[in-house]
């Protein structure tokens, strides 16, 4: 069995040599010669995929219109960086509207909706597009702008893991257990590296990503649901004082079990890998996007990541002056708020996928940071999950404290 010193060694080689290679994988993208096309040609070119879905509608021939939104979709929005231009750019909620936008014009047409009716959904797609794209090419050459989309999208991917990583770090240190960190660490550079890999899985076999790619993030996410809402329910059983000296008491000088660790370090896997491949595709687009200005792109990722690091440092050293309980309850609070955001965007990626249906509800905008969006779908999830955290909380904390009550003792 390898000892505590190469555990730690192992797990801080791990992070290293994932945030190494995620850079040097970076560093490619952005020697690779930029693209000549302005946004404002890729969309004229999707609103002529989209015209040929609309005469294929127009002949009755459904299945060939809704391949022809999937193409401008996969093959444009998100194979070279539209949607991820857009979201760092302008905002995701604005991305999250023009991607139901393409699901609503598929629905449309696979009820058989009048023709005027799907014309008109895809001419507005298209104007979308247009509008979108005179924004961003009007953004391209302003160095600002580079350095704030780049600083956009670390905060914007980076924040949420840094947040379930640096609550569960903090809980091993406030409950004794600081040694049991390197297997979370393992598991952040497990992510990096397993990350790196389907970015490059994505962008080599083109046939992989689209909708395999949503799918898999969905998956991902949902995944990380259940973790999150289990791990929340587990520390908040614990936020009494009592209590935790029971389950102390119980397990003698073992605080964690085993199984617990690994569980935690498998959810700072998934908190990592969710997005890690995301992340560097976004990069890779925003490089080969960028003909100058390189410099404000790598300069808004170091910024981008130093605020992650004071992120994650403010966690650790807040929480060595909270009371236990406080503490206990407000890191169980955090994992449970971010169980809801994923099962909101897990659901939307799912969609995306066209695994699962898109109702949407009229006259509601989408929260992005909350992963809120505006569908029957993605709102069930996020009540479903919001229930179940409800429920959970109530009978950990019935059960934590029956156990902290004083147990009764045999006579002599």
């Amino acid at each position: 069995m390898l000892g505590k010193p190469t555990l730690a060694v192992g797990a801080i080689r791990a992070v290293v040599i994932g945030i190494i290679a995620f850079l040097a994988l970076l560093l490619g993208a952005s020697t690779a010669h930029a693209e000549s096309q302005t946004w404002g040609e890729v969309a004229e070119e999707m609103a002529a995929v989209l015209k040929g879905a609309d005469e294929s509608y127009r002949q009755g021939d459904t299945e060939a219109a809704k391949d022809g939104v999937n193409n401008a979709y996969y093959g444009y929005y998100e194979k070279i960086g539209f949607e991820k231009t857009v979201m760092a750019y302008i905002s995701g909620d604005r991305a999250a509207e023009v991607e139901y936008q393409f699901s609503t014009i598929k629905k449309q047409m696979s009820s058989g909706a009048p023709q005027a009716e799907v014309t008109a959904a895809l001419d507005a797609l298209a104007e979308m597009l247009r509008v979108d794209a005179e924004v961003l090419d009007g953004n391209k050459s302003d160095p600002l702008s580079e350095f704030l989309g780049s600083l956009t999208i670390i905060l914007r991917e980076g924040f949420e893991a840094i947040l379930v990583v640096g609550a569960i770090i903090a809980y091993l240190v406030k409950s004794g257990n600081a040694s049991n960190n390197r297997y979370v660490y393992i598991g952040v550079g497990v992510a990096l590296l397993a990350s790196i890999a389907l970015a490059w899985v994505f962008s080599s076999l083109s046939a992989l990503a689209g909708a395999y790619q949503e799918i898999f993030e969905g998956a991902t996410m949902l995944i990380a649901v259940a973790m999150l809402i289990w791990v929340s329910n587990w520390m908040m059983s614990k936020a009494d004082s009592q209590a935790w000296s029971a389950y102390i008491k119980e397990r003698s000088s073992q605080a964690i079990e085993t199984g617990n660790i690994w569980t935690l370090s498998f959810v700072a896997f998934l908190a990592v890998f969710r997005e890690g491949a995301e992340t560097i595709i976004f990069y890779q687009a925003l490089f080969a996007r960028a003909s100058t200005n390189q410099t404000e792109i790598w300069l808004g990722l170091g910024v981008g990541l130093v605020a992650l690091a004071i992120v994650y440092a403010a966690i650790r050293l807040l929480s060595i002056r909270i009371p236990l309980k406080p503490f206990f309850l407000a890191t169980s609070a955090l994992l449970a708020l971010m169980a809801v955001t994923f099962a909101g965007g897990g659901i939307k990626e799912l969609q995306e996928g066209d695994l699962v249906s898109t109702t949407t509800v009229p006259g509601i905008s989408s929260l992005d940071l909350l992963g809120f969006y505006p569908t029957v779908e993605t709102i069930a999830a996020q009540a479903l999950a919001i229930i179940l955290v409800i429920v959970l909380t109530v009978l950990g904390l019935r059960k934590s404290r029956r156990l902290a009550q004083p147990q009764p003792q045999g006579g002599k």
